[in-house]
């Protein structure tokens, strides 16, 4: 099988666009000499009970810090949110973004089960909330008006 020149260059195109975004999943590590800025004062909204905050961070865009908001993340059972830093070594400047930390000491807590009780006094059959079964005018100890 004999492909076409178009073809050719099409899988060609396709194949150094594949080689060359490969590079781009790799973790990127920046050198500056400049010291990042005093993190930003944020205001952390009212979370839903299974979100937690990551607060924002300064970046490097190239040129110059740039500030990266805080935002509301999954919380993890078990893990806490080490948020993203700077850290001076070599007498230069790096990232270290922002990851999950494994709580040594955490201790899942197993969620109670309720047993429904079976003698509670209202099962809420029938009207008035009676132990009995039928309209709410008996006696309580029958299913209904029995004379």
């Amino acid at each position: 099988m004999t492909l076409s020149n178009p073809l050719k260059k099409i899988l060609l195109a396709a194949l150094l666009a594949g080689a060359a975004a490969a590079p781009a999943l790799a973790q990127v590590s920046i050198n500056i000499n400049l010291a990042p800025p005093q993190p930003q004062y944020e205001v952390v909204p009212v979370l839903a009970p299974n979100r937690i905050w990551a607060p924002g961070y300064w970046a490097w865009n190239g040129d110059r810090h740039v500030w990266v908001r805080g935002h509301a993340i999954m919380k993890r059972d078990g893990y806490r949110w080490a948020p993203d830093r700077w850290e001076q070594k070599s007498g230069g400047y790096y990232r270290q973004p922002g990851t999950w930390v494994r709580e040594v000491q955490y201790v899942p807590v197993q969620q109670q089960k309720f047993k429904k009780d079976k003698y509670k006094e209202d099962r809420g059959h029938g009207e008035g909330g009676n132990k009995g079964h039928g309209n709410g005018k008996g006696n309580g100890k029958g299913h209904g008006n029995r004379d």
